[in-house]
């Protein structure tokens, strides 16, 4: 980096829409890297790191009140070095940072706000600052002028609480201890109980406000269901479904669900749509769509494909990350109505009609009294509810929009191939199918260099930071998928080439079944991050046992072997989190179903699709393989004849096969046998 690049604001040039948000700032920001740290280190000053992503509100704020602010900017340039990650494209730095916030003030979130020695080690962290001291927090060059002037004056103080706080960090990214209990079915009930012991009855969800949706303990529940034919644990999973779907956290107009909902009852969202929320969440809801025949399950699920396809796509095929949470710098304002902005587009009746449909009222349930769109039961006249949401979406079509944010992340765009194809399988949907193969191609082709993944690309090109585990793994599942569903050998060979290379590169050597979130020869941060928890998303940990217990069953019986016990190492050491924290390990919840039912195995052998193999994909449970085609065209199907010409499933629990069946209501008798 020479001198001149160094004085200037260098994001132009970045691969993240976030990053190219705050090129035009008067902050001298720079993108992370050894030339950014190594700059530190020449001038000895401290580095102030700011990590947030393009769909975060109050990071437009901050950015609004004080990275587009002269005076700050000087201020921040004169007294550091200040570096801007997009959390979405580094991951990595994102936990490790998120750690030290969290240890040192309690709670994170972003924009988060991070000042390091040159050398990366945090030593005060926070989130977001404001322009003047508000509720016990310093405005921000209040800080700024703090944290210089420590950094002068105290610079011992500052070497001893940075090396104590890289210290913790080391200390608690350890590996989960291996075989706390095992996981069998006894273990899984302890851990649905805890669940649906939090469980708000009465809004759906569980816990309070915020609320997020648990997409991944509803898919844990519902495969508890299956397995167990609980009623309970399906009332708790279609309430949830009902209340989320029927809220303002889901698009009444236009499908797709907002990242959470401020309030308990779901009515008012926080307005940006991530593309790993609906992907997780159009699985739960096609699946719950299959499984009892839920006419809203059913509805949502293919209303938010279409917001996927219509609204995430991006030329090439693949997936835009998330729209932003405001618009014009606004909450709200594409989605949210008045009483007279609804009359202003349909006639007296119709608009009348609608404010009782929709929860409009005078009031309002949002800011301003305008009201954010609630669907609470479901109208008698449903021709002109058709008519009334199609008049509404035209008109907020021609409002101005939230902005996308293009980057394209490997591991979420594995989260929407899984869906898609594991969907358009199920329930019918050839379409979907084929958009998911549409992005598995690109996603591939763009994102693989040299073996290896990248984590996100812009408008084709790929960018420089290194694929994550759960890069590798939610990728291999969606291919893993896609094999399932098409019958096609290349794609199991790509997922088995990803999975190869996580296992050299993200398995710890010294711990069976704990996993790095980062490779081995990826760059040294203080500390390598460790986190076995799912979250937003699920954990790379889980994704990756996910893939493998997959893996094992479609492959041959070397490589079977070889997934197989990786399988069960990693389950072995998330034993303790379903058994202390379930409510943080719903994807570990749902990868353990499937895991203690075998998991379940069908093979239908045929020589053209048939009414077997789709009755096979419909009723399969969650997480059950299914592979259709002709004898010997797989590993599942290897050896195994049709029955007096015809269709034929095969259908097995781990290694224990049933007797062959021709029919369907055979088929049904042994996938529903408990």
């Amino acid at each position: 980096m020479t001198a001149g690049a160094r004085d200037r604001n260098t994001l132009d040039d970045a691969t993240s829409p976030y990053l190219r948000q705050h090129a035009e700032n008067p902050v001298h920001w720079q993108q992370w890297g050894p030339d950014a740290l190594g700059w530190a280190r020449e001038r000895n000053v401290p580095v102030l790191l700011s990590i947030g992503y393009a769909a975060c509100h109050w990071c437009h704020v901050m950015a609004h009140e004080s990275f587009e602010d002269p005076a700050t900017a000087a201020l921040m340039n004169e007294h550091f070095v200040c570096i801007k990650v997009d959390r979405e494209e580094r991951p990595d730095l994102d936990a490790v940072y998120m750690n030290a916030t969290v240890a040192m003030t309690g709670q994170g979130g972003w924009p988060m706000t991070c000042f390091l020695t040159p050398d990366g080690a945090p030593f005060y962290c926070g989130t977001y600052y404001p322009t003047a001291p508000r509720g016990g927090m310093p405005s921000f060059t209040e800080l700024l002028h703090a944290i210089a002037d420590t950094w002068r004056s105290r610079r011992g103080a500052v070497d001893d609480a940075a090396a104590s706080v890289v210290a913790e960090l080391r200390r608690s990214s350890g590996a989960l201890p291996a075989g706390a209990a095992p996981v069998d079915a006894a273990l899984l009930s302890g851990a649905v109980a805890a669940v649906l012991r939090d469980e708000d009855r009465e809004h759906g969800g569980f816990g309070g406000a915020p609320k997020f949706p648990p997409s991944m303990l509803m898919e844990g529940l519902l495969r508890s269901y299956e397995r167990t034919g609980a009623e309970p644990v399906l009332r708790a999973v279609e309430r949830t479904a009902s209340a989320m779907a029927r809220g303002g956290i889901y698009d009444q107009l236009g499908g797709g669900f907002a990242r959470y909902a401020v309030d308990a009852g779901w009515v008012v969202p926080h307005f940006e749509k991530m593309l790993y929320d609906n992907a997780l969440l159009l699985r739960v809801y096609a699946h719950l769509a299959r499984r009892t025949g839920s006419v809203l399950a059913l509805r949502v699920a293919e209303e938010t494909v279409e917001f996927l396809l219509r609204d995430l796509r991006t030329a090439a095929g693949a997936f835009a990350s998330a729209l932003d949470a405001d618009t014009d710098g606004e909450e709200g304002l594409t989605y949210s109505w008045t009483p007279r902005q609804l009359s202003e587009v349909l006639d007296t009746d119709d608009a009348a009609w609608a404010a009782d449909v929709f929860s409009v009222t005078d009031d309002g349930t949002f800011e301003g009294g305008s009201s954010v769109l609630q669907l609470l039961a479901e109208p008698v006249a449903p021709e002109r509810l058709a008519r009334v949401r199609t008049r509404l979406f035209a008109a907020r079509s021609r409002r101005p929009q939230p902005g996308r944010d293009d980057k394209v992340v490997t591991a979420w765009n594995g989260l929407a191939v899984t869906a898609l194809a594991e969907a358009g399988a199920a329930l019918d949907r050839p379409e979907w199918i084929r958009a998911a193969e549409e992005c598995a191609r690109v996603v591939l082709a763009t994102h693989l260099v040299d073996g290896r993944l990248r984590r996100a690309s812009l408008d084709g090109v790929v960018g420089e930071p290194a694929g994550v585990l759960e890069d590798y793994a939610t990728l291999a599942t969606g291919l893993l998928t896609l094999h399932q569903v098409t019958g096609q050998a290349p794609w199991l060979e790509a997922a088995t080439g990803l999975l190869d290379t996580a296992l050299v590169h993200f398995a710890d050597p010294d711990e069976a079944g704990s996993w790095f979130d980062t490779s081995d020869d990826a760059e040294t941060l203080v500390t390598r991050p460790r986190d076995p928890l799912d979250g937003a998303t699920p954990s790379g940990a889980s994704s990756i046992t996910e893939a493998l217990l997959t893996a094992a069953a479609l492959t041959d019986i070397e490589c079977a072997s070889k997934y197989a016990g990786a399988a069960a190492d990693s389950l072995a050491r998330a034993a303790v989190v379903l058994q202390r924290a379930p409510r943080s390990a719903g994807h570990w919840l749902a990868i353990a179903e499937a895991s203690v039912r075998g998991p379940i195995q069908i093979a239908v052998v045929e020589n053209a699709p048939s009414q077997l193999s789709a009755a096979a994909r419909r009723l399969a449970p969650g997480g059950a393989v299914v592979v259709a085609g002709p004898v010997d065209s797989a590993a599942l199907l290897a050896d195994r004849p049709q029955i007096d010409g015809v269709p034929t499933a095969y259908v097995c629990r781990g290694s224990v096969c049933d007797r062959p069946v021709t029919a369907v209501a055979g088929l049904r008798e042994l996938i529903e046998r408990r």
